[in-house]
């Protein structure tokens, strides 16, 4: 069998293991072997994605693959970057611990040349933030300026960072809320003031007392865009 015939077979199987979740936890380590093997592009984009999900549901399973993982922070090809992004993104999640050693590594993508990395790499730490919010309080001004991003992609997804902290951690927020609401207000792009707004509105509803002026202000640009 040719290694393009080969290489359709492994992406159909992986497709339909997507789909059946019931057996991930029995199918991590022969989807982890992918990553080490003569495979295409494709089929170890498609593997880091599954072994992601896997490790989000599974992460005690998946540890011993994190390792291989992380290593396609580095990789030349950026849908490789961009996947093992994902991928951290999805176990830290599940168990910060896990990707620890690997954050500085993770923390390189912000200026990496593709912009579908660099998204990647926001939605990554999104991730981990859900249940690590302090990994990421003293790294906020990285986000910021990715909300000035050269790709709209890009732009759009910086403010979820500060959502996603802002509900968690509202003090790490609290310095950037004059900034944030100036954003809201100005920005030329509405969903960039839509995404922006709600994470002031987010934070100011965990640091009580806030003012109802400011919150029917950020309402009112939801509803308007």
């Amino acid at each position: 069998m040719s290694r393009d015939s080969d290489d359709k077979e492994i992406l159909k199987e992986l497709r339909a293991l997507t789909k059946n979740k019931e057996n991930w936890k029995e199918n991590i380590d022969d989807i982890a072997v992918k990553l080490n093997e003569n495979h295409s592009i494709t089929v170890k984009a498609k593997a880091l994605w599954i072994l992601g999900e896997m490790g989000l549901k599974y992460p005690a399973k998946i540890e011993g693959h994190v390792p291989d993982i992380a290593d396609y922070l580095e990789a030349d090809n950026p849908k490789l970057r961009e996947r093992s992004a994902n991928a951290m993104g999805r176990i830290g999640r599940a168990n910060k611990d896990l990707i620890i050693p690997y954050i500085d590594k993770l923390m390189k993508l912000k200026d990496d040349e593709s912009y579908n990395v660099r998204h990647a790499f926001i939605w990554a730490c999104e991730n981990i933030a859900m249940n690590a919010p302090e990994l990421f309080c003293e790294k906020l001004e990285i986000f910021y300026q990715m909300i000035f991003d050269s790709a709209e992609k890009v732009r759009m997804e910086a403010p979820e960072m500060f959502r996603v902290i802002g509900k968690r951690n509202p003090d790490c927020v609290k310095p950037y809320l004059d900034k944030l609401e100036w954003i809201a207000e100005n920005d030329e792009h509405p969903v960039v003031r839509i995404h922006t707004a709600s994470a002031v509105r987010i934070t100011k509803k965990q640091c009580p007392p806030h003012s109802k002026k400011n919150i029917n202000f950020l309402m009112n640009i939801e509803i308007i865009y």
